[in-house]
Parts: C-alpha cells; structure tokens; sequence
C-alpha cells in the first residue's frame, strides 16, 4: 500500500503528485482494473499469444527498418 511523508512545507499539490507517482510504480490501478472481471484461462493464454505476436513483429519491423537504411 502506498503511503507518502510530508513535511510541513509540502503543498496539497506536492501531496497527490507524490502519491499519484507512487501509485503508478506499484501498478495499483492497471491491477485494479485487470480484477475487475473475472478472466479465464483460456482468455488470459489467449492475451499472452497475441502480446508475444506483437513483440515479434514490432522487432521484425524494427530489423526491416534498420536494414533497409544500409
């Protein structure tokens, strides 16, 4: 959980920046949102094989894009 120390100097504003910045680092809303719904197996394998598909085509792309400036 999250929890942040002020000083007295440190604004509302400073305040939320903060806790905002440490929300995102521990993945608190992505994992929220991602339990939200009840997901199966098969969706969850389903997801992975397209991200692995992406990952695999972006660096073929990258690969293509580079040896063409040669």
């Amino acid at each position: 959980m999250p929890g942040i120390k002020l000083t007295p100097r440190d604004s509302f504003d400073d305040a939320y920046r903060k806790f905002k910045r440490q929300c995102d680092r521990n993945l608190i809303v992505t994992e929220a949102r991602a339990r939200q719904h009840y997901e199966t197996k098969t969706e969850k394998r389903k997801k992975e094989k397209i991200a692995t598909r992406k990952k695999i085509l972006k660096k073929l792309f990258m690969l293509r894009r580079y040896e063409s400036r040669l």
